[in-house]
């Protein structure tokens, strides 16, 4: 059975995306309960719940757009202000912090393919994409994705348990943020901290945005992703596939979104009185992100998941606990207090975007800067750590 609106009417398939993803956003500054999910996870839901009704299709070349374009052309604007200077000295404890969890995340692949390894297939694939959105958040996956060339169904099935996992992993943080025993035992950087309004409201509060803030961010951002586009096909033709360096430095050099990620912090860094005068690349980026949230939602069909990623869950879920523990257990032994860790932890499984969010909602303003730069750092880090596992698990595992 088909869906209610074919994958090839692109304008109702677009007006869906944009317009749910608005509401999206308008629930979360509005309502205090949609601020505690956030509105990257309503935008989630709603895409799972419309595809799985068969409103709209699992497949699209709307879909494919986005992430085609819409993308890469976001992940630049979000990083306008990611100067590494400004990253290494005003991010402080949560730098640390972001790396702690990252090292977990890193140690919960690893264990999760020695257990799971034998059931899935295309190990050393999944192991790469989930290292890469596990320190960096959904961004990242998408660039693994193109970096180790996925199968469609592999890729699907692990959308949908990702998707899931961090979905739950987002109220298991929030919920763990409340815990009178963990507050006791840990403490907290920001107590005494109150936001009386929508976190989220506050955060994205009116600003100044001029026509020529928006042309510049958006002509910017399209001229990095074009540079970028040409520069990683150029490498990816030149460097050889002969042996595992060369391989490597194949897949490090040809991979679009860490030329983009590297780039813009260069940029960024060196001209970075320039972009701090630009208004409206936040907004612009994360509404792009939205965009991205929503479709990442819509392959994520419960049929789907128990054919081809049943096992995928639990893998994902065993990557997640142990970055929990490790961020937990090391986060204590470094006298780090529970807002910082769970914070730092959630950066890296969902990004700055929802770790921002977090700290939005649950009134830690001092955090918001430091976790939104410990989270611009793990887009970076993150794809570079993703493609090495991915590597070393592939040469291991044959």
């Amino acid at each position: 059975m088909g869906s209610l609106i074919s994958g090839d009417n692109y304008w109702v398939l677009w007006t869906i995306i944009i317009g749910w993803a608005a509401i999206s956003i308008v629930l979360e500054q509005k309502y205090k309960w949609a601020s505690r999910i956030t509105g990257a996870i309503i935008a989630l839901l709603g895409a799972i719940i419309l595809a799985n009704l068969k409103v709209i299709p699992t497949v699209s070349p709307v879909y494919d757009t986005i992430w085609d374009y819409v993308v890469p052309v976001a992940i630049p604007l979000l990083l306008f202000r990611a100067d590494i200077r400004k990253i290494y000295k005003e991010s402080g404890r949560m730098f640390g912090m972001f790396n702690i969890a990252a090292v977990g995340t890193m140690l919960g692949t690893f264990v999760a393919t020695f257990v799971f390894g034998a059931f899935i297939p295309h190990l050393y694939k999944v192991a790469g994409m989930i290292t890469g959105s596990y320190i960096g958040g959904g961004v990242n996956f998408v660039a693994m994705t193109a970096a180790f060339k996925t199968p469609e169904n592999i890729t699907n099935a692990t959308i949908v348990a990702d998707n899931m996992v961090m979905a739950l992993y987002f109220f298991v943080v929030m919920s763990l943020a409340s815990s009178k025993l963990l507050i006791k035992m840990y403490g907290l950087k920001t107590e005494g901290e109150t936001n009386a309004e929508s976190g989220a409201a506050n955060y994205w509060k009116g600003k100044v945005i001029s026509l020529k803030d928006i042309a510049v961010s958006l002509a910017v951002a399209f001229l990095i992703a074009s540079i970028s586009n040409v520069t990683a096909s150029y490498f990816k033709s030149v460097i050889p596939n002969t042996n595992v360096v060369f391989s490597m430095l194949n897949m490090m050099f040809g991979n679009m979104y860490l030329i983009m990620t590297t780039l813009t912090l260069v940029v960024a860094t060196i001209f970075s009185k320039f972009f701090n005068k630009i208004n409206g690349a936040d907004e612009i980026g994360t509404f792009l992100i939205y965009l991205f949230f929503v479709v990442l939602g819509i392959p994520a069909s419960i049929s789907e998941i128990l054919k081809n990623g049943a096992i995928l869950f639990p893998f994902c879920v065993l990557v997640v606990v142990i970055n929990l523990l490790f961020s937990l257990f090391v986060g204590k032994l470094f006298k780090f207090k529970l807002d910082e860790i769970l914070l730092a932890t959630n950066a890296t499984i969902g990004g700055p975007t929802t770790a921002a969010a977090m700290a939005i909602a649950k009134g830690w303003n001092s955090l918001i800067v430091p976790v939104m730069l410990s989270g611009i750092w793990g887009y970076i880090f993150g794809n570079y750590m993703g493609i090495l596992v991915g590597n070393i698990l592939k040469h291991v595992t044959g």
